[in-house]
């Protein structure tokens, strides 16, 4: 839909603040929430005043809070976006549902799986809307694999997936994004989060990769995970037994000596999913090629609509707006990932298999 005539749907638009001014929100969230249909960037809040004093004459929101309590005391922001560091994703959420304030967080929901349990817990009780940022849900691509698997592809024989950063991202990342503005005042978690290198990438990357296999496949029941740390990269390699009992492999290498290489193959009863992701910054839906043996074609979606950022706006807004099924991920989506990279820690540690934790298996 042209930016025109979404500008006339805003009467019923979801009232958004955001919750961070860092480069998440600079080049993702706060342009997607202006864009989105259904959806307006009502608040910006950020201790930093230099910092926000910037992004409102940007983006000019309709007021600007330095003070978390004082924007989520604001009766006209309807929902929050998180988009802070990891290390504040639980609290931040967990405050907002108490404030009676939807809330999309930002990918991974936490950074141990006791909170996001907790978390789940206070969205079960409190009928609020929680939607975890693993964007890639919205993509048309991705979307259209997915689709083809349920209605087409009949029993799931194995899924491959990967999830390769290149050592050339930031040359590619810095022709793409807008400069983003730092503050000394910016808020940053106590200690160093990058000091365990392993862990952080885990979360940063492993998030995405984990999220999309489950999207694809359904939920992942044990892991048998190798990691190797060798000329300055790290790769992990996990192999999957999956609930529909299928096998899966998983790739996730930071970072390879080539471009961006991101995708999928899922092979079936009926057919077979073949896909290639891009780096995200450039917009661009992926590449998929669905095989139906029924007819002996492939199909391939132009998915020319590839801003994730604003579709998952627009879908979260969506669902708080009108009650439609969520097609972003949950917060127990969120928390089955964050159980699985456990797991894959886990076991490469240990060399074993892992059994994860199931839905039925979540504390109440």
């Amino acid at each position: 839909m042209p930016l025109s005539e979404r500008a006339t749907e805003r009467s019923s638009a979801l009232r958004i603040g955001v919750l961070g001014a860092g480069p998440i929100a600079q080049f993702a969230h706060f342009e997607a929430c202006r864009k989105a249909a259904n959806a307006e960037l009502h608040a910006i809040c950020d201790l930093a005043p230099d910092l926000l004093a910037q992004m409102a004459a940007e983006h000019r929101p309709h007021a600007t809070y330095r003070d978390y309590d004082e924007m989520l005391a604001d009766e006209d922001v309807d929902a929050v976006i998180v988009a802070t560091a990891d290390q504040f994703h639980v609290p931040a959420a967990s405050k907002a549902l108490a404030a009676g304030k939807h809330v999309l967080v930002e990918k991974p929901l936490g950074v141990e799986v006791a909170e996001c349990e907790a978390l789940s817990r206070q969205v079960q009780e409190g009928g609020l809307v929680l939607q975890v940022g693993t964007m890639k849900r919205f993509d048309e691509g991705i979307s259209f694999a997915r689709d083809f698997i349920a209605d087409e592809l009949g029993e799931m024989i194995a899924l491959k997936a990967w999830y390769c950063d290149s050592v050339y991202r930031y040359t590619m990342t810095d022709a793409l994004q807008p400069i983003p503005h730092g503050s000394p005042r910016a808020r940053r978690p106590d200690g160093d989060p990058k000091a365990d290198r392993r862990r952080y990438l885990m979360l940063g990357h492993g998030s995405h990769l984990i999220d999309t296999a489950r999207y694809l496949a359904g939920d992942i029941v044990s892991v048998t995970a190798r990691v190797v740390e060798r000329a300055g990269a790290l790769c992990w390699f996990a192999q999957l037994e999956l609930a529909n009992g299928a096998l899966g492999h998983l790739d996730l290498t930071m970072s390879v000596r080539m471009d961006w290489h991101e995708g999928f193959h899922v092979y079936g009863e009926h057919g077979s999913v073949i896909a290639k992701t891009f780096l995200p910054w450039y917009l661009r839906s992926s590449e998929v090629e669905c095989f139906s043996a029924k007819d002996r074609c492939y199909r391939r979606p132009l998915a020319e609509d590839s801003h994730f950022f604003r579709r998952q706006v627009e879908g979260f807004a969506d669902t708080v707006l009108h009650g439609a099924p969520m097609r972003g991920a949950t917060v127990d989506d969120g928390l089955a990932a964050l159980r699985v990279m456990e797991a894959i820690e886990l076991s490469a540690e240990s060399g074993s298999t892992v059994a994860v934790p199931q839905p039925l298996e979540r504390v109440r």
